[in-house]
């Protein structure tokens, strides 16, 4: 069944149900009773060992009322991954041969529902890129279920943050958590999404930088919490708005709610304790604004910010993120530097000596320890009959239906320029290990700069032969020139399947979709069974790849195995020699990033 597309407008909640699903995408410092269950299988989980495609499950991360996540290692790419399953344990249990069955024949809707809902959140969180939204690597049905896998993200919550501190943090800090947290709101809600369960449990802190990663959108549980009485979904007391309890048409959700659950979290940490829940306030607020509480300790624009955003009735709060972020930082307050009194203790009085005689001052929140990570040959037929041409290229037949132009302008290499001055060496990369196509084409995402993100997505993961056409999208979080790698089903050649003699328009915009195949030219599959790999790459700048062994095509160029598998040996561990080499007109120096990403489709035999 194709996965549906995912419907804008759709609003987003999550439960917070007795299993803890606020482990459900990160694990925090595993020590303890956590670690223990690393290696095991829990409940309705599947076991340690247990491989979907390329990824081995290691052991359990958390297990709730909807899905369970797991530590899984990634054998292609030898990457630690998180994978979550769709498991809603009230409607549905696994059978001994894995396959997720519904308990009841009624109870079926409802479960694929939520399945829908669950694939529809995994392609929304593909199709975004900011550092502070859960990165989807890959979504697929299986087991008659759905899975999505996810970066292994590693350390605290901002709940356990702040209950390890002796006071409240300062604005300096609370600052520098609020902009990525306000910059990936406010690029979900241009979507028309909304998270709906900001809190301080759903906010990872990352790194010895403590970047904020906004955790858990839990589309399923609302879905199926709104279709079966059997499903309680319970707001969080004190961070949901009075609309979420009851949505009437004059206290609709938006932008604003997320706004309100924001500024409940910043009242959390200076106060200590969450706001009064808002179903109470709506009868009496007796809640205590946080300018009255805090006063003194933080500039006055800050809290009447904060205390802007919790107005119980939806229309009196800031409507968006940007009228929020324009209260909030309205007065400018110095991020303290590492070394001063803030870094290391107390700010103000109490950092000249005992704090007893003073009220509590804001302190840096430290920097806890991160727990460690462990670390067919194939006959190709051309026919070209006029304005009609067909390549079997190992698993997928391409069709031309307009005569090709001259080759496209990517691959008609300029001057070179100078080189750019080499970025700082990373960490010494892993032995490549056996020579195969697909390892080459692993070989350029490896080395691929994480920093500009790729995302592909397949309308269809599973095509039949000699029927289904393979179709795919990219997003770039930059600007750059798209090329697309294709080892077909057969693992026999590799191609430069885009720019090509028909298609020769490679540019792809920031934050830009290409969907390929355009117009004028079509994949259809054409096996045998198998899985076709394929590799989409942004470079920042042109390319040229005649060193990798490229040759010019008609309308599709190949790579020459001979070049591709000596190059295996002989390039530097530390660059991809199939990632081509940069060219630039005129003086310049030419930028050699790139981000690139890998896409698999499988073929199979169509039914009869």
């Amino acid at each position: 069944m194709p996965a549906p597309t995912f419907a804008r407008g759709t609003v987003l909640n999550r439960a917070n149900d007795r299993n803890g699903d606020a482990t459900e995408f990160a694990r925090t410092q595993v020590s303890g009773a956590a670690a223990g269950r690393t290696g095991t299988a829990a409940g309705n989980a599947l076991p340690a060992g247990y491989q979907l495609h390329e990824f081995r499950i290691e052991g359990v991360i958390g297990e709730g009322g909807f899905g369970i996540v797991y530590r899984a290692h990634d054998v292609q790419l030898q990457r630690t991954v998180a994978m979550k399953e769709y498991m809603p344990a009230s409607l549905a249990g696994r059978r001994a041969d894995q396959v997720v069955s519904v308990r009841s024949e009624h109870q079926r809707e409802t479960f694929e529902l939520g399945m829908r809902s669950f694939i529809n959140e995994a392609r929304m969180l593909a199709s975004f890129d900011h550092p502070s939204l859960v990165k989807v690597y890959r979504f697929w049905e299986q087991n008659g279920t759905a899975y999505m896998v996810m970066p292994f993200y590693d350390g605290p919550t901002l709940k356990a943050v702040l209950g390890q501190l002796p006071a409240p943090p300062d604005e300096a800090w609370l600052k520098k958590l609020l902009g990525p947290l306000l910059d990936a709101l406010q690029i979900i809600h241009a979507d028309h999404c909304y998270h709906r369960d900001v809190a301080p449990d759903n906010i990872l802190l990352l790194g010895p930088q403590q970047k904020p990663l906004l955790l858990d959108f839990g589309a399923a549980r609302r879905v199926i919490g709104d279709a079966t009485q059997s499903l309680t979904v319970i707001l969080k007391p004190g961070y949901a708005p009075i609309e979420q309890y009851a949505e009437v048409p004059s206290m609709t959700q938006g932008a604003w709610t997320d706004v309100y659950a924001l500024c409940a979290v910043l009242y959390r940490a200076i106060t200590g304790d969450p706001p009064t829940p808002s179903v109470g306030r709506i009868i009496k607020d007796d809640m205590v604004p946080v300018a009255q509480i805090a006063q003194g300790r933080y500039s006055e624009p800050f809290l009447a910010g904060i205390d802007a955003g919790l107005a119980v009735r939806p229309q009196d709060r800031p409507q968006d993120v940007a009228a929020l972020r324009a209260l909030l930082f309205a007065c400018e307050v110095p991020v303290d530097e590492p070394g001063d009194a803030a870094s290391t203790g107390l700010r103000g009085p109490a950092a000249a000596g005992p704090a007893a005689a003073a009220p509590a001052q804001p302190v840096a929140a430290p920097q806890p320890p991160l727990a460690a990570e462990p670390a067919r040959r194939m006959n190709a037929a051309l026919v070209l009959a006029g304005a009609v041409g067909l390549i079997a290229a190992g698993g997928i037949g391409w069709f031309a239906t307009r005569q090709s132009p001259a080759p496209p302008a990517a691959l008609q290499v300029a001057t070179p320029a100078p080189s750019p001055a080499p970025s700082p060496a990373p960490a010494p990369a892993p032995s490549r290990g056996a020579f195969t196509l697909v390892a080459a084409l692993e070989d350029i995402v490896r080395h691929a700069d994480p920093l500009i993100s790729v995302n592909t997505l397949a309308d269809k993961e599973s095509v039949a032969i000699g029927r289904d056409r393979i179709q795919f999208r990219v997003k770039s979080s930059e600007a750059g020139y798209l090329y697309v790698f294709l080892c077909g089903t057969d693992g026999a050649r590799l191609s430069l399947l885009f720019p090509n003699a028909i298609d020769g328009d490679n540019h792809v915009d920031a934050d830009g979709e290409v969907a390929l195949p355009r117009k004028g030219w079509q994949i259809t599959a054409s096996g045998p069974p198998g899985v076709n790999h394929i590799v989409a790459m942004v470079s920042r700048s042109p390319r040229d790849f005649a060193a990798a062994g490229l040759k010019a095509g008609a309308p599709i160029s190949e790579f020459d195995t001979g070049t591709v598998e000596r190059l295996w040996d002989s390039a530097p561990a530390n660059v991809s020699p199939y990632a081509g080499a940069v060219r630039c007109a005129g003086a310049d120096p030419c930028d050699a990033a790139f981000g690139a990403t890998l896409l698999r489709i499988s073929e199979v035999a169509a039914p009869k």
